[in-house]
């Protein structure tokens, strides 16, 4: 995992996995957003196992899939998702270009 800080409020990665849960508490983060479509790849991680252990650390967990140019319901989701969560934030998908862009255009 590596982590891109945009700002005190966001950060941006590629894709995680559950194992990188207990890393991304550590960095502080409070909450994650997911804007990669489940099943994009054969041996991705579904957004549920991610949001469980998420969850059962203590981590807020949204999912805002992007597949294509962002919409305004992805930009209202991704929002509420930032509003939602009372800290800093890692975004992620395949590269975390998505995720980055989420946020690029909601600034």
């Amino acid at each position: 995992m590596n982590i891109k800080i945009v700002d005190e409020r966001f950060g941006q990665t590629g894709q995680i996995q559950t194992s990188d849960i207990p890393e991304i508490v550590a960095a502080g983060y409070k909450g994650i957003v997911c804007a990669r479509p489940d099943d994009e790849d054969p041996n991705q991680p579904s957004f549920d196992d991610i949001a469980a252990a998420a969850s059962a650390a203590g981590l807020q967990a949204f999912h805002v899939p992007v597949s294509g140019p962002l919409g305004e319901g992805q930009l209202i989701k991704f929002t509420q998702a930032l509003e939602a969560i009372d800290g800093p934030v890692l975004g992620y998908c395949r590269s975390g270009g998505r995720a980055g862009s989420l946020y690029a255009a909601t600034r």
